[in-house]
């Protein structure tokens, strides 16, 4: 009997580790989920997996459910403790939604936001600490004797949840003449509960400041809660550098998440004609905008006149794609509810409209597979995140802005 069953058990074992091997090698041959024309062809990616993995299909059965359309552009969403949402609308709104989709009135104490250009009200986070201090903090664009500043501002939610009380702005950027557009603006805590910030190139009117260290636009940035420079930042001992900077080179960067296995930060960013990228953000790095793209300019031609896509000192993307899809928030899966999900990075697709889970190598740090969702619902994906429940949220950007659940 012994001898039957390990015989059994090996058989057993070994079909489990051919099927596996027959999946892998499926899902390594299967063509990838873009096939569209490239816009820029003469760029060559540094690695094969790059631009264009193999494509590959979620067998578990999950739901998509439309919790509410009456929002008005949403951008940021995070969850209160309860399991509330609480969610910033571009116009310059903050409001709470319920867990079945009653939004509230707009919470008051908010300041004005310069709604114009691209320029508006964006992300929205709580504090690690919130069920203590009550503080949410949330970026948004200004007006600074007729020009567009980037401010992040925080306050504190009443407890009857009506009012932002205390309101103050932490960090701003100098006011830029021109500049509409490219805010960037994503945010997210660390561990230690100090605060990442991007910031975007303000389009032309601050391209030439992405690479010097004495601006904030192109950047991330890394501030304590009051808005001071974090400690150990890169460049807290250059004295011609702004201390709060943490990498630069950056064109307009919406997103950010923490990796749970590596812990290492990655960020999405907005190319010009293609050139999106996924980038695994290092201290002090130099993600190489406008010295490098794998875009074009709007006009034509390449990024600067040059068209390079590799320079020493500047990093790679992991990921980029061509054409443009205009990758906005993401966020890393837990695998709660859907397991075959753990630890895939989903990343909301503004132009492309869907939500891209791609299956990431933490090994080599690349991405290896990738999958749309969510395509059948033609929307301009701005944000997906986790919820308390083990679900995913997303929302979109549009007039009447909707928020998603997907679940098992």
């Amino acid at each position: 009997m012994n001898s039957m069953r390990m015989r059994y058990l090996f058989i057993l074992l070994l079909g489990t580790i051919l099927t596996f091997g027959n999946c892998v090698a499926q899902e390594k041959s299967n063509p990838p989920v873009e096939s569209q024309k490239k816009e820029a062809p003469q760029q060559t990616p540094v690695f094969p997996q790059q631009t264009r993995v193999p494509s590959v299909k979620t067998n578990t059965t999950y739901s998509v459910d439309m919790i509410t359309d009456k929002l008005e552009f949403p951008w940021g969403l995070d969850f209160l403790p309860d399991g509330q949402m609480i969610v910033s609308e571009k116009p310059g709104k903050i409001r709470i939604v319920t867990k079945d989709g009653k939004v509230g009135e707009a919470l008051k104490g908010v300041p004005p936001v310069r709604y114009q250009g691209s320029g508006g009200m964006f992300d929205l986070k709580l504090a690690p600490d919130f069920e203590k201090s009550r503080l949410v903090f949330w970026s948004y664009v200004a007006t600074s004797n007729g020009d567009a500043i980037n401010c992040v501002a925080s306050g504190r939610l009443s407890q009857d949840e009506s009012t932002l009380e205390n309101v103050k702005v932490i960090y701003q950027i100098g006011p830029t003449s021109g500049g509409r557009f490219h805010f960037g603006s994503r945010m997210i805590f660390d561990q230690d509960g100090l605060l990442y910030v991007t910031f975007g190139d303000r389009f032309f009117a601050g391209r030439g400041e992405v690479q010097q260290l004495n601006s904030a636009l192109g950047k991330i940035i890394r501030i304590n809660q009051d808005g001071s420079s974090a400690k150990d930042n890169p460049y807290a001992e250059n004295k011609n550098a702004l201390p709060e900077i943490w990498s630069i080179g950056h064109r307009n960067p919406q997103g950010l998440a923490f990796n749970p296995v590596t812990n290492e930060l990655w960020e999405t960013e907005h190319g010009p004609r293609a050139g999106d990228e996924i980038n695994l953000i290092k201290k002090g790095a130099n993600y190489g905008w406008p010295e490098i793209s794998y875009g074009l300019e709007y006009r034509g031609g390449g990024v600067n006149g040059t068209g390079l896509t590799q320079k020493e000192g500047m990093q790679q993307p992991v990921y980029y794609y061509d054409p443009a899809t205009a990758p906005s928030g993401m966020t890393f899966y837990s695998g709660k509810l859907i397991p075959e999900w753990k630890n895939n990075l989903f990343v909301a697709m503004l132009r492309g409209m869907h939500i891209a889970r791609l299956v990431i190598d933490n090994k080599t740090g690349r991405v290896i597979n990738e999958e749309r969702i969510l395509v059948e619902e033609n929307q301009r994906f701005r944000y997906v995140i986790e919820g308390p429940d083990g679900a995913l949220y997303a929302i979109t950007d549009g007039a009447s802005g909707r928020i998603y659940r997907i679940t098992n």
